[in-house]
């Protein structure tokens, strides 16, 4: 049965975002999962810390490559049916995590659980953004973005606690009858408020996207094996890049509406968002690695060191999304920047013999820079666009995003362990992540020069 979006109560709106917003904590959670958990990894099923990592960033690829479909999917079958589906395919990802006995089964189970989890990322907050008037937009995506950057934010403390005690393959088990539960209660309780399109997708416009994306990435990696096969890849992934979005251009019923770039609003905000979430996930990578490598402390204990700056940003997150409604982004996303620098002097200058408590208590007021950021500019890059160009927009921007984010952590792994002191490799990491906070801030600049020009 068919529900209008105009149409839907309280009541129902209130139910489909708890469904939506647990579901997307529980996969976004598992996407760093593995954080805390790729030392215990290595060692276990003896693969490099360099082979390990793609548990974290093949995920985020997937997720990267998922994402351009699903403003087609959304337009092409009911949101019950896109729901349903997609926690199934997570589930079975879980299965299959659950069952792993070497470490290609485990990517493959990651891999799988990455394809639903980008479907889903996309999906609610599509359906956020269209299912609740304007005038609160900044609110609900204030609650969207304390769910995409909470959730990661506590996945590795949450791997931490579990890994104390249990096997790595306990990520999975404890994570699936959560997934169960949540595709029963849709199952029972999800209405379907959208309606059917016929739309084609463009499966090669899929093929490109995922060939450039991997070759992109996976040069990353080769760079530190072999610089010019390195070179070769980074500049053919590019290549594929620009077909891709030539290629958009042309098609009725794109893959990516590329179009939407022409809102300066949507593109310098994306931008600026992009470089915030690649300095959570870089820092909350580079920090359990220091802890459990460096000091050879429990991945428990390195887990704890991220909670309190999980919790700030979390609790952040939403408050900051009702103050953009308020205010709007400036002095929200300055103030978050010079937090994140603030934080920054006890990050590059990390040793053996820096205080857990201290280095805790710069990633916490490095996360509550962030949270101070993140919404705002998330709220501000949908500002311009109109209800057909959210679920365009939604896909571009978590695209973008997740792909970023899959540069950062494999970027910040091999600088961390190219030099022969890790410790060393740490703090240039650290400075990277440092440099990242500027170009926000300089990116966000632009921003504010062009809206003051246009005014």
């Amino acid at each position: 049965m068919f529900v209008s979006q105009i149409n839907l109560s309280k009541h129902t709106r209130r139910i489909i975002t708890i469904i939506l917003l647990l579901s997307a904590f529980i996969s976004l959670a598992s996407q760093t999962m593995m954080v805390t958990a790729l030392p215990v990894i290595s060692k276990t099923l003896n693969v490099s810390l360099n082979n390990a990592q793609w548990l974290t960033t093949g995920y985020t690829l997937i997720i990267g490559v998922i994402m351009p479909l699903s403003s087609n999917i959304y337009d092409k079958f009911t949101n019950r049916h896109v729901f349903l589906t997609t926690i199934g395919v997570f589930i079975i990802g879980s299965l299959i995590g659950c069952l792993a006995t070497n470490f290609y089964t485990l990517l493959l189970a990651r891999l799988v659980q990455a394809a639903a989890s980008g479907m889903l990322m996309s999906f609610q907050m599509t359906t956020m953004v269209s299912i609740y008037p304007i005038e609160k937009r900044g609110a609900i995506l204030g609650l969207s973005s304390l769910v995409i950057s909470s959730g990661p934010a506590f996945g590795p403390t949450l791997a931490g606690l579990i890994l104390q005690n249990l096997s790595w393959r306990w990520l999975f088990i404890l994570v699936l009858p959560f997934m169960i539960v949540v595709w029963i209660v849709g199952y029972f309780k999800l209405s379907n408020y959208s309606k059917p399109r016929d739309i084609q997708i463009d499966y090669l416009s899929v093929l490109i996207s995922l060939i450039g994306s991997a070759l992109f990435l996976g040069s990353l990696t080769v760079f530190e094996i072999n610089l010019a096969a390195g070179i070769i890849m980074m500049a053919v992934g590019i290549l594929f890049i620009a077909i891709l979005v030539r290629r958009q251009l042309r098609l009725k019923n794109p893959l990516l509406k590329v179009q939407i770039f022409r809102y300066p609003s949507f593109t310098l905000m994306t931008i600026v968002g992009i470089f915030a979430f690649m300095v959570l996930l870089g820092t909350e990578q580079l920090i359990p690695i220091w802890g459990e490598n460096s000091l050879h402390i429990s991945s428990f204990i390195s887990g704890l060191i991220l909670l309190p700056g999980a919790i700030i940003n979390g609790c952040a997150a939403f408050l900051v999304g009702r103050l953009y409604d308020q205010y709007g982004p400036k002095w929200l996303i300055i103030t978050g920047g010079i937090l994140m620098l603030i934080a920054s002097v006890p990050l590059v200058h990390i040793s053996n013999g820096s205080s857990l408590a201290m280095i805790t208590i710069a990633y916490a007021i490095r996360m509550l820079g962030n949270a101070m950021v993140f919404s705002p500019a998330l709220s501000e890059a949908f500002s311009d666009l109109s209800q057909l160009e959210n679920s365009h927009g939604t896909a571009l921007n978590n695209t973008l995003r997740q792909v970023a984010g899959a540069i950062s952590v494999t970027l910040v792994v091999v600088i961390a362990d190219a030099p022969a002191s890790l410790i060393t490799g740490i703090r240039t990491a650290m400075w990277v992540t440092v440099a990242l906070v500027i170009l926000m801030l300089l990116t966000f600049g632009i921003y504010l020069r062009q809206r003051s020009a246009a005014k």
